[in-house]
């Protein structure tokens, strides 16, 4: 039995943003995309907010979902549903969304409606990297304490600057960037439901902030009632507040290293240096472990080479977590660790549990952090293939 429960315009939500939505309430079921410049509709086959097979004319699988991003004109309709599909699929959601874009946008995904414009006259030095905004779900007002607008192009946090205020985006969006040597480096661009601060900015008077945030367009915020979220996180199991720390600490680690692979200032011979694997990439292992001493490293292997993506010390944790895509699971990277490395295993049944029982404001939050680590892990990757792509045309 299929039950309609969200459906609309592509010029009101493009395919991205619907993936998204889904993805943020681990939604299962078929999404139905039509067209009138398509003879038949395009499914997406969605199980706990992702996708795992699609089709569209001839084309099936992750092809099928880069054809239907060039459906810019079309309505669409999801109904929750079982999916009994085989996962072919095996890209993260945020990794299908800003391939797709990057391929719309590059002109490699063909534009089924009204032709807007000539990409082949293009002159893409003249246009800003495509940046997808990340979004969250409608908001909780019981967590909204108070409201305040910020302006275009005022700083929302000041990179370096202690501040405590921890907020969501009510409307409109803002960039996300880190000061380097050669200028500001533009890391991501958040949007209505995405949270602004990190998990210390609540618990520890006076954190600093690790990134500057500015205002695109005017955007409204919502400041969020500290005292709801800590009595929350009080709640909590003492592994799974680690948990929570360890995935704010993941963030700033890999947005750090995103920054270095872009300036050229990191080696991973020195990153990688000392360690064994631990877990090989691509393997289906579903354990989740927690460092005890030592320490470990995730580097994602790709055909241009190694990527160096977090340094991880006592009491971080490394494997799957099932109600969590962060791009740097096994499947899409290897640990390696240290020689004095030890680790216990964590039941990832009570982490799911624990999870479920958690209010919606913080899953969400957990959630954002996870998207957030999944998206700048994709802009590392690519600057680190860019780089590695301007050398091979040098030699």
């Amino acid at each position: 039995m299929s039950i309609s429960v969200l459906s609309g315009s592509l010029k009101f939500l493009n395919l991205g943003e619907i993936i998204q939505l889904l993805g943020s309430n681990a939604s299962t079921g078929v999404l139905r995309i039509k067209s009138k410049y398509a003879q038949q509709p395009g499914l997406i086959y969605i199980v706990n907010g992702n996708p795992v097979d699609a089709s569209t004319g001839s084309a099936t699988g992750l092809d099928a979902v880069n054809a239907l991003f060039g459906w810019l004109d079309g309505e669409f309709d999801f109904s929750e549903e079982n999916v009994e599909k085989k996962n072919v699929i095996k890209k993260s959601r945020m990794e299908i969304m800003l391939d797709g874009l990057s391929l719309l946008d590059d002109g490699h995904i063909e534009i089924l409606g009204p032709v807007t414009y000539d990409k082949k006259t293009k002159d893409p030095s003249a246009k800003e990297p495509t940046l997808p905004i990340i979004r969250g779900p409608l908001v909780d007002y019981m967590y909204v304490v108070d409201e305040e607008v910020v302006y275009d192009g005022s700083t929302i946090t000041v990179e370096g600057k202690h501040g405590s205020w921890f907020w969501v985006i009510l409307e409109g969006t803002g960039d996300i960037y880190k000061e380097t040597p050669e200028g500001p480096f533009t890391i991501l661009r958040i949007g209505e439901g995405a949270f602004v601060g990190s998990i210390a900015s609540f618990l520890a008077s006076g954190s600093v902030r690790s990134a500057t945030i500015k205002a695109v367009g005017n955007v409204q915020l919502g400041v969020l009632d500290s005292q709801r979220l800590n009595i929350d996180y009080a709640k909590m199991s003492s592994d799974f507040k680690t948990f929570v720390i360890s995935l704010d600490k993941r963030l700033k680690q890999v947005t750090d290293i995103a920054v270095d692979i872009r300036l050229k200032s990191i080696s991973i011979e020195e990153f990688v240096k000392g360690k064994k694997p631990v877990m090989k990439q691509g393997e289906s292992n579903e354990k989740l472990f927690m460092i005890k001493e030592g320490e470990a490293c995730i580097v994602r292997k790709t055909k241009h080479g190694y990527v160096p993506l977090a340094t991880l010390e006592k009491r971080d944790f490394f494997g799957n977590v099932s109600f969590l895509d962060m791009g740097q699971e096994p499947f899409s990277a290897m640990v390696l660790g240290s020689e004095d490395l030890e680790i216990s295993e964590i039941d990832p049944e009570l982490f799911q549990n624990e999870h479920n029982q958690l209010s919606a404001t913080f899953k969400n939050i957990i959630e954002h952090l996870a998207t957030c680590i999944s998206v700048t892990t994709i802009i590392a990757s690519d600057f680190h293939k860019k780089i590695a792509l301007k050398k091979t045309k040098k030699s």
